[in-house]
């Protein structure tokens, strides 16, 4: 699969016996895409995306964004795969996963199956460090409900009197 390639959003397993991605991996944006269209600018994408068209041509410049057609005019063109794939990018760069192996995620894809492991042990190692800052977020959380409680108490007594 190259880094421009989406897979298609189904209920259950694909043809290759794999489970099919969640559908909350496809997200819902606040201006869908238009119906027929697969030819953007980079003002629509980063209206679209919530990125600016700096952070777009930086992505494309770093390496992170796959080749981007242009006009004649030298405009970019963006398509529907290339919102696919900053989509998975604005999921990762959420999840805090640095620049560098984002690039490098670019390139395993772009270097075809026989990456397929080390794309895997790159996301699995990744995932782990979201889950432990998932549990340092959740004991944070439980740390702020607490004090939370000591003054809502505290409020409510002294409403008493």
């Amino acid at each position: 699969m190259t880094v421009t390639q989406s897979e298609r959003v189904t209920s259950g397993a694909t043809a290759g016996g794999l489970p099919a991605r969640p559908r909350d991996c496809v997200p819902t944006l606040a201006h869908p895409r238009p119906a027929g269209r697969d030819q953007y600018t980079i003002s629509e994408v980063a209206d679209h995306t919530g990125l600016s068209a700096h952070t777009l041509r930086w992505y494309e410049r770093i390496g992170l964004m796959p080749h981007v057609d242009r006009t004649h005019t030298g405009q970019r063109r963006f398509t529907n795969r290339d919102l696919d794939w900053l989509s998975l990018v604005t999921k990762l760069r959420l999840t805090g996963m640095p620049v560098a192996d984002m690039v490098r995620y670019a390139e395993l894809v772009r270097a075809g199956e026989c990456t397929f492991a080390e794309r895997e042990q790159l996301l699995t190692a990744h995932r782990e460090d979201v889950r432990q800052r998932i549990a340092e977020l959740r004991s944070t959380l439980d740390v702020l409900d607490y004090k939370i409680d000591i003054y809502a108490d505290a409020r409510r007594a002294s409403e008493r009197f």
